[in-house]
C-alpha cells in the first residue's frame, strides 16, 4: 500500500526564522522577573515548530528585569544602563535554555558580551552550524553595544543567519491602527510595507530594526504566540498575522 501524498498546505513557507520575544512576555501575571511556567509554554511552541522542520533562533528582551532607558531616565549613565539591560537578556536566555532543554532539545546561548563560563560567545558560523544540526540558538546581550535595542539586535542576527523571516510574538494577532484593547474600532492590517510602518510610526519595533529588515528584504511577521499551534501555522503561511515586507510589483 503506497504512502499518502503529503498535503501541500503543510509545506513550510518560512524554514529558517528568528523569533523575537519581549522580556515582559516572560513575566506572566507577575510584575517582575521570570515565570518558568510561561517559559515552558513558549518552549513547547518552539519545539512544536522545530518538529515540523523549522530552524529556529531566538532573541529575548530584558524589560522584565531591567530596561536601560528606564535606568537612564533615573539619572544613570545611558551606556552603563544599557549594559545592565544587556545582562538582563542573558538571564532570560538562560531561563529559556533551561525550559527548552527540559523538553529534550539541544539549545545554545550565544552572548554578544563574552562570558564563556555561562554561555558561548557569538560566532556567526558556529550559530549557523548549530541551527543546521537541529539546535535552538538563543542570541543574548543584543548587539553587545549600548544605544541599540534588542529589536535591532534581533534584526541584525536575522540578517546574519540568512533567515527567511523575523517573527515577533506579541499579545495581539498582528499590527493594528490603534491599541485593540483600548479601541474597538482599531483596524488590523494583513500586510504592510516597511515604509508604512516607519511613516505612520506604528509601534511594531524599533525603527532601526525595521529599516535593516527593509534593506535585507526579510519579512517581519507579527502574531500572537499565546495559542497552541499558532507558530506552526505561521511557518506554513496560515493563520492570522500581519506581514511587513516590500510589496512585489507585478510586471505589466
Amino acid at each position: 500500500m503506497s504512502a499518502p501524498e503529503p498535503d501541500p498546505s503543510d509545506a513550510l513557507v518560512y524554514k529558517r526564522v528568528l523569533l523575537k520575544l519581549s522580556g515582559e512576555a516572560l513575566m506572566g501575571d507577575s510584575d517582575y522577573g521570570i515565570d518558568m511556567g510561561v517559559c515552558e509554554k513558549f518552549a513547547r511552541a518552539i519545539v512544536g515548530a522545530q518538529e515540523i522542520g523549522a530552524e529556529i533562533s531566538l532573541v529575548i528582551g530584558g524589560g522584565n528585569i531591567f530596561r536601560g532607558l528606564a535606568g537612564a531616565a533615573q539619572g544613570m549613565d545611558r551606556a552603563q544602563a544599557d549594559s545592565m539591560g544587556m545582562l538582563a537578556t542573558v538571564m532570560n536566555a538562560l531561563a529559556m535554555q533551561s525550559a527548552l532543554e527540559k523538553l529534550g532539545v539541544d539549545t545554545r546561548v550565544q552572548s554578544a558580551i563574552p562570558m564563556e563560563s555561562v554561555c558561548e560567545p557569538y560566532i556567526r558560523r558556529r550559530a549557523i552550524r548549530h541551527m543546521e544540526k537541529g539546535r535552538i540558538v538563543i542570541f543574548a546581550a543584543g548587539t553587545g553595544n549600548p544605544f541599540f535595542t534588542t529589536d535591532t539586535g534581533a534584526a541584525l542576527r536575522a540578517a546574519e543567519m540568512g533567515c527567511d523571516a523575523m517573527l515577533k510574538g506579541t499579545q495581539v494577532d498582528g499590527v493594528y491602527s490603534a491599541d485593540p484593547k483600548k479601541d474597538a474600532n482599531a483596524e488590523r492590517y494583513e500586510t504592510l510595507e516597511y515604509q508604512d510602518v516607519l511613516a505612520r510610526n506604528l509601534k511594531v519595533m524599533d525603527a532601526s530594526a525595521v529599516s535593516l529588515m527593509r534593506d535585507v528584504n526579510i519579512p517581519i511577521i507579527v502574531f500572537s504566540l499565546g495559542d497552541e499551534g499558532v507558530l506552526q501555522d505561521v511557518l506554513r503561511g496560515r493563520g492570522t498575522y500581519t506581514v511587513i515586507r516590500n510589496q512585489t510589483k507585478v510586471a505589466p
